[in-house]
């Protein structure tokens, strides 16, 4: 639900940048400033509940996003559009580290499995946004937004529920003395924790900035490029997006059962071949590289969360807003550049750039085997 919110903004973006004039420039500005709300807050509020556990941030956050959503449905003018993608990018740093750590607490100890289906709820709200956008939205224009308020309500009473069920699920933990005391500090020397940090930053970018071109721009790059009206685009778009949900759920009990670095060796450097023919395939072929990048890109983001979770224990919030937020702000980043960089020259050159960002891969080199680690 979530999600399903979220994927509204760049669904509109055909919508809102012919109707206010914008060029692809302002396009991106939407979006970087709506991932940046949703990044900069998210390991503060995570570091917070990490010490101050918040079960009803949850509903609090959803409802910034119902706010938001329907500022955007009456949105005249850039500054407000600018405002309402703020509100829906705040009540999503609210929502994710929270959120996560109750997705670790009902794991039953399949930490990658909970991880993967707290992501696929995401993927797959996030995939139906450009069908409701091309079945509903476009056809009835932008006020119809507020319609969808009416899906954040509903999360809002639904996240109500499940924080009075993590509120009574940490009193009993505390009542029967079980409180996680496991390593709290990692085994691996500081220094060498500040480097695998650096590698898995430069893994999130190269994901972060290629979803951000798919997400941002693949409708115009498919309207451009093959002719195809809003709502046609807006169908592939949608394949795409519910290929990153199928991936984003087997990543985690993959990594489960084959260990966490193994998956993101494949997910980030194996797409690369994908990634370099999109540019020149026809439309048959791009749709269906579309969906073989998002089923295996999207594989990554389970592993990398729950590597970095083991890597640094008792701080679930913090590692989780951390990763989520670097997410947001990076793919905001690469909406605006990837934007400009259009402007200047074309969206199939955008494309042709971006489907080196898969090399950055090449790192994972560096990541040690957690699964030896433990048993050395």
């Amino acid at each position: 639900m979530n999600d399903l919110v979220q994927s509204l903004i760049p669904s509109m973006y055909p919508v809102i940048k012919e109707s206010l004039k914008l060029d692809f420039g302002q396009v991106g500005m939407i979006q970087l400033t709506y991932q940046l709300t949703a990044s900069i807050l998210q390991p503060l509020v995570g570091m917070y509940t990490d010490r101050h556990p918040q079960p009803f941030s949850l509903p609090i956050g959803m409802s910034f996003s119902l706010v938001g959503i329907l500022l955007l449905s009456s949105a005249a003018s850039y500054s407000q559009i600018l405002l309402a993608v703020a509100l829906i990018g705040v009540g999503s740093s609210v929502f994710h580290p929270e959120s996560s750590r109750v997705a670790r607490m009902a794991s039953g100890g399949k930490h990658g499995l909970a991880q993967s289906l707290f992501q696929v709820g995401g993927n797959a709200g996030a995939a139906f946004g450009p069908i409701l956008a091309a079945t509903f939205i476009i056809p009835r224009g932008q006020s119809s937004l507020a319609w969808f308020s009416l899906v954040s309500l509903v999360g809002i009473l639904v996240l109500i529920k499940i924080g009075f069920w993590t509120r009574e699920k940490r009193r009993q933990t505390i009542k029967i003395g079980s409180t996680v005391k496991i390593a709290e500090r990692s085994s691996i020397p500081q220094k060498q924790l500040a480097l695998i940090f650096l590698v898995l930053g430069s893994l999130v970018f190269s994901k972060a900035f290629y979803t951000a071109s798919m997400t941002s721009y693949f409708t115009f790059y498919l309207i451009e490029t093959f002719n195809l009206s809003t709502q046609q685009a807006q169908y592939y778009l949608f394949m795409y997006l519910a290929s990153v949900a199928i991936g984003a759920f087997a990543g985690g009990p993959i990594g489960d059962r084959v260990g966490r670095k193994a998956v993101i060796w494949f997910s980030i450097l194996g797409v690369l071949p994908f990634t370099l023919l999109l540019p020149f395939a026809n439309l048959f072929w791009t749709g269906v590289l579309s969906v073989v990048i998002g089923l295996v890109m999207s594989s990554a983001f389970s592993a990398i969360i729950v590597y970095a979770q083991e890597l640094v224990p008792g701080k679930v919030g913090m590692i989780s807003g951390l990763f989520f937020g670097l997410t947001f702000g990076l793919g905001g980043l690469g909406a605006a550049i990837l934007g400009e960089l259009a402007d200047q020259t074309s969206i199939t050159f955008v494309y042709r750039l971006c489907a080196f960002l898969p090399l950055i891969g090449m790192l994972t080199i560096f990541l040690p085997d957690l699964r030896r680690l433990r048993t050395a």
